[in-house]
């Protein structure tokens, strides 16, 4: 009786108790300054939601590692204060444990007041502005957004801390270690109709004094980095648009390092020793004409190119892309197609290099609005050509030993989708599906494609449905068959699927039934056969109550193994307001 009691105890205490700790990740809210009397009236004072879960699992058969029965009772509450600050909590028991959850204090806030079109960010935020400057960093401090309407200037601007210090610990190995880093930054845009310009700029500096013990050890140093971006885009004609993004960044890896002077003749500048620049540029340009639509693209990374204003940066290559689109048949077909071409070792400085091909294609017919069709392809291509150091070094001119190590993946995947609905008035739909998809790989090694690496893989689906509108009877029948070919193995799995269900009580209550039986062979033998039954009733009463059963048996007959059985039984409530 007293266990009971506390329990009882213990979840009144997660529901509306108000402890605070730090467990939290995140908070952020956003406030409309235009719009405060509206938003803290009284009526948004307090809302209050949540709710209760009871479930129960009744479980017999042949797994022997499997509980007979468990229970889990679980509830939620969360409590708004004018539609700003959210306390939610929460708690659950079961036969194997209990927990629960409380408001707690945030380790990251940050708070997003606007005011017609100004908005600013204070606390824990992150900003883009370029993939090449500022780009999701997050930082503790303030930005602001300037989109005035029908002005054509755009700006944001930030500023804050992006890392904070944190010193080495021996006790922690392999753990952050970090110097105090500030930063600011400044995107503008400007937009007319036919053209706009586009600034960003970053700046960002680490504090060397911010650490007491220097991790030089760890090859950590106190960076800083200056990082620029210009974008232009033109609308040359109607039809024609041109856009080209530059970036740029300079990046001193050890600020404590000594500055050598560079004589530019008019100037005279100054730079440190281990001051490295990168660039990046990226290009497109998009043609219609009349249905035909037309696109060019590339880009190029310098190797090792990054910014102190993002966490990632794929780097050292350069893409060349095309896509094409075009309807036919007064907009009943639509086509399109992309091809890309990508390629490393931008500075041929390392001994291996990768080639990259990627096509993709897909064709939709809508003949009526009966019937539906599509088929797409789409093909993978990676070269990989490895030099052994030993070929340098042994070589007796620059043409020999060309191509060492040369390995190829391939990837090509199929598929064919085909619907067709129809209906008898408002007494019958019918609906019918069928799909089949088709994917290979393969390894090419010097040209010839490695034994037992190539793989095939097919899957064949059809799938009908019929639905009695005025009753909400549908019944469903479908079938599945696949084939894996690789190693020297073929894998085929085949079976049929059947279901039907119902809405009784004004909707309210749902019964479903189905069943499905699968068999699987691998190169002509029997490895085993499955067979499913499943039946749910689902009824929703008094507006927030739901309650549902649910009754699963399976039987497996592996002919190594004796045949198992299981029966699982599930009761679930449900209370939410």
């Amino acid at each position: 009786m007293d266990k009971v009691r506390g329990l009882k105890q213990l979840f009144i205490y997660c529901l509306f108790g108000v402890s605070m700790s730090s467990t939290l990740p995140v908070c952020a809210q956003q406030v409309r300054l235009d719009n405060l009397k509206e938003q803290f009236s009284k009526k948004n004072l307090f809302r209050i939601n949540g709710g209760l879960a009871a479930n129960g699992v009744f479980y017999t058969g042949d797994n022997s590692s499997r509980q007979p029965f468990m229970w889990v009772i679980s509830g939620n509450v969360n409590i708004s204060i004018y539609d700003q600050v959210n306390l939610p909590f929460s708690c659950n028991f079961n036969n194997l444990g209990n927990g629960y959850n409380y408001p707690t204090l945030p380790n990251r806030l940050s708070i997003h007041p606007s005011y017609k079109w100004v908005t600013a960010h204070i606390g824990d935020v992150s900003m883009s502005f370029s993939p090449y400057t500022l780009s999701g960093h997050q930082f503790t401090g303030a930005g602001l957004e300037l989109k005035p309407e029908n002005f054509p200037l755009k700006a944001q601007f930030m500023f804050g801390r992006l890392l904070k210090k944190t010193e080495y610990d021996s006790l922690n190995f392999g753990g952050i270690v970090a110097y105090k880093r500030m930063g600011y930054g400044v995107k503008l845009n400007y937009e007319k109709e036919k053209y706009l310009l586009g600034i960003s700029v970053l700046h960002a500096h680490d504090d060397p004094e911010s650490l007491k013990w220097k991790p030089d050890s760890l090859q950590i140093y106190p960076q800083s980095n200056l990082a620029l971006s210009g974008e232009v885009t033109l609308k040359l004609l109607d039809n024609l648009t041109v856009n080209v993004e530059y970036g740029f960044s300079s990046l001193t890896r050890d600020i404590r390092l000594p500055s050598v002077k560079i004589d530019l003749g008019i100037w005279l500048l100054t730079r440190n020793t281990s001051t490295v620049q990168y660039h990046a540029l990226k290009a497109g340009v998009n043609y219609l004409l009349k249905k035909n639509s037309i696109g060019l693209g590339y880009e190029r990374i310098d190797p090792d190119y990054r910014t102190l204003g993002g966490y990632y940066f794929t780097n050292d290559f350069e893409n060349f892309t095309f896509n094409y689109a075009r309807p036919f048949w007064k907009d009943k077909i639509n086509f399109s197609m992309n091809v890309g071409m990508q390629h490393d070792n931008l500075n041929r400085n390392k001994t291996e290099q990768t080639n990259r091909w990627v096509i993709a294609a897909n064709l939709n017919i809508v003949p009526t609005d009966k019937l539906n069709c599509s088929v797409s392809y789409s093909s993978f291509q990676s070269y990989t050509n490895i030099r052994s150091q030993f070929d340098y070094i042994n070589a007796t001119n620059k043409y020999e030993n060309q191509d060492t190590l040369d390995f190829t993946q391939l990837s090509q995947n199929v598929n064919v989708n085909i619907g067709y609905n129809w209906a008898v008035e408002e007494v019958r739909s019918h609906n019918l599906n069928f799909n089949l998809s088709f994917q290979e790989a393969a390894d090419k090694r010097g040209g010839i494609i490695a034994p037992g690496s190539a793989s095939r893989f097919y899957n064949l689906a059809a799938s009908y449905a019929l639905l009695f509108v005025p009753s909400a009877i549908q019944l469903t029948a479908s079938g599945n068959l696949t084939y894996n070919k690789m190693a020297g193995m073929e894998m085929i799995t085949w079976g049929p699927n059947l279901g039907a269900s119902s809405k009784f009580l004004k909707n309210k209550m749902t019964v479903g039934v189905s069943s499905s039986y699968n068999v699987s062979s691998n190169s002509g033998i029997r490895t085993g056969s499955v067979f499913n039954a499943r039946g749910n009733v689902v009824m929703r009463f008094f507006k927030h109550h739901t309650a549902n059963i649910s009754v699963v048996y399976q039987n497996r007959d592996v002919p190594v193994k004796p045949v198992a059985s299981d029966f699982t039984t599930t009761l679930n409530y449900a209370y939410s307001f």
